[in-house]
């Protein structure tokens, strides 16, 4: 009955796929995998706590969520829409395009700029979707969770390729003090000096993927405007 254990995942996979909260059903599996395993219930809420300790630095952006509520809240998200929409002739990939090469330079200094909960949700996407609403007028929900996904892949491209650009990073000290315990004696500099190449194909691969985004879209709404 070792099987039983892995019960957590069936929880996960379940949670996911009901799109229920996601902290909900991890700690839900968790405890519900402690308790086929012979943990009692005041184990795992040691164990659950010294992991939140442990990880702390992790869950340090929760202390900035009540202040993208706030700026939310006092019209943030509708000044930042307002402003794209009156910027004549800018698409909604040449945007994320200009958010990528952005975020990419960001990482390049370190500058912690992004982040999905911080920037990306309340800004990025809702400035994306303002260029295409502001060249085509109400797009559909479809378009919509496109430009959703669009905004945080441009995250996640700027964000991985980006950091590694720092000779300084956790990424690039990861990396050099691995080599160098193989036998392979690089630098920070030499780390930093070859990411800065892959970084730059990652920003043509990523405006190629807007551009031909606006393609569709101008080829969507023009049909849609004919008719």
């Amino acid at each position: 009955m070792e099987w039983i254990k892995l019960i957590g995942i069936v929880i996960i996979v379940v949670g996911f796929v009901l799109k229920l909260d996601t902290i909900a059903v991890v700690i839900i599996a968790g405890f519900a995998t402690a308790l086929v395993s012979g943990i009692t219930p005041v184990e795992f809420l040691q164990h659950l706590g010294q992991a939140f300790v442990d990880q702390r630095l992790v869950t340090i952006f929760f202390i900035t969520l009540p202040l993208i509520g706030l700026s939310e809240r006092h019209g943030l998200k509708e000044q930042a829409v307002m402003l794209i929409k009156k910027i004549k002739g800018l698409t909604t990939g040449t945007f994320l395009t200009i958010y990528l090469i952005i975020r990419e330079v960001a990482g390049l200094f370190s500058i912690r700029l992004g982040g999905h909960p911080q920037f990306v949700r309340p800004l990025v996407q809702p400035m994306a979707e303002a260029a295409a609403e502001a060249k085509y007028g109400a797009i559909d929900e479809q378009d919509q969770e496109t430009i959703k996904a669009k905004a945080a892949a441009m995250e996640n491209y700027g964000n991985f390729y980006g950091q590694n650009t720092f000779l300084a990073s956790s990424g690039v000290l990861l990396i050099a003090s691995t080599l160098d315990s193989l036998g392979y004696k690089v630098s920070g500099w030499d780390i930093a000096q070859a990411s800065i190449p892959v970084a730059v194909i990652m920003i043509v691969f990523g405006a190629v993927q807007n551009i031909t985004y606006d393609r569709k879209l101008k080829k969507k709404y023009t049909q849609k405007g004919a008719n």
